[in-house]
């Protein structure tokens, strides 16, 4: 029995990295499921596993290890089942553009919430900023603050002329780091230009929406340096939070979470109650408005049972 990391996905094969680093095309040993997630794949991208070799020199993956944590995100709109996107990584890099195409700030909350549910730590990269008009930068300016404030790292770059680029490639020596984000926000580019080798495919934003179309389908791993590794993800359109209960969205928002020890009841859902502490921070500015309405965002498409954007 050997062991390794997965490195590819392909649907019903997985390419397994074993520790000796010989690359093994494996299959999951019958019904393979993992208790508690209900998921549309069992093992993900990133995941260490025990496979056991056949002779056709593929293998079956028998065993997955413990994860230290995973992101996932719903499978369809219609789907009671998530996808787990990748697992076991040290930090995650949400690209996002103030234009061309824009990411509201809606998802990017959305896409934190998750984030801290699933432990993954995020960083955000904002990226095309050789594009942007002087009012794009000042309100790029002012995402920067407000999330570098609430304790989110952000980058400033350019994939295109690699401004900023050099900064961010120190960071990810040595980790495991996701990279995820809207179609056409330059994911590709940036990872290009990490991995002058790999050299992906990157596509075209589509004039008639401003919005990326679809190039990756499955997530993969790329090493870089000596133990670092990069995970490129398929674009996501949307972001709807799996599995998280009314009273649980708040713990989520790190600054809601901080305000609310305050509330005068313990259950307080931050919306109408009296001697709210959340409330009172939102208009006092202690809490932007933007994250604020971000969560109430989350909390109604619960109580509509949908979540908007689909996947």
């Amino acid at each position: 029995m050997d062991k390794g990391l997965v490195i590819k996905n392909t649907g019903s094969w997985y390419v397994v990295k074993t520790d000796d680093g010989a690359l093994v095309e494996c299959k999951i040993k019958g019904n393979f499921r993992l208790k508690g997630i209900r998921s549309t794949n069992p093992i993900a991208v990133g995941d260490r596993v025990c496979i056991v070799p056949n002779a056709e020199g593929t293998a079956f993956i028998t065993e997955i290890e413990d994860r230290k944590n995973y992101i996932i995100r719903r499978a369809s709109n219609l789907s009671k089942q998530s996808h787990i996107i990748a697992a076991n990584v040290d930090a995650c890099m949400l690209v996002v553009t103030v234009n061309y195409p824009e990411t509201s700030t809606t998802f990017i909350d959305r896409f934190l919430a998750s984030a801290e549910a699933y432990r993954v730590p995020v960083n955000l990269v904002f990226n095309k900023v050789d594009l942007y008009s002087e009012d794009e930068l000042r309100y790029l300016d002012g995402l920067v603050n407000l999330y570098t404030h609430i304790g989110y790292p952000c980058y400033r770059i350019s994939a295109a002329n690699g401004e900023g680029v050099d900064a961010l490639k120190e960071d990810l020596q040595g980790k495991i780091t996701l990279f995820s984000g809207h179609s056409g926000v330059g994911k590709s580019t940036l990872i290009n230009y990490l991995l002058p080798d790999q050299q992906l495919k990157t596509g075209e934003i589509s004039s008639v929406h401003n919005k990326g179309m679809h190039t990756t389908t499955f997530s993969e791993m790329y090493p870089l340096g000596e133990n670092g590794y990069i995970i490129d993800t398929p674009g996501i359109k949307g972001f709807g939070t799996f599995d998280m209960k009314d009273e649980e969205v708040g713990h989520y928002f790190k600054e809601i979470f901080e305000f609310s020890a305050r509330c005068k009841y313990g259950n307080c859902t931050h919306r109408h109650e009296p001697g709210c502490a959340v409330r009172e921070a939102v208009e006092n500015h202690y809490i932007s408005q933007s994250r604020y309405n971000s969560y109430l965002n989350i909390l109604e498409d619960k109580e509509e049972g949908k979540y908007r954007s689909a996947f």
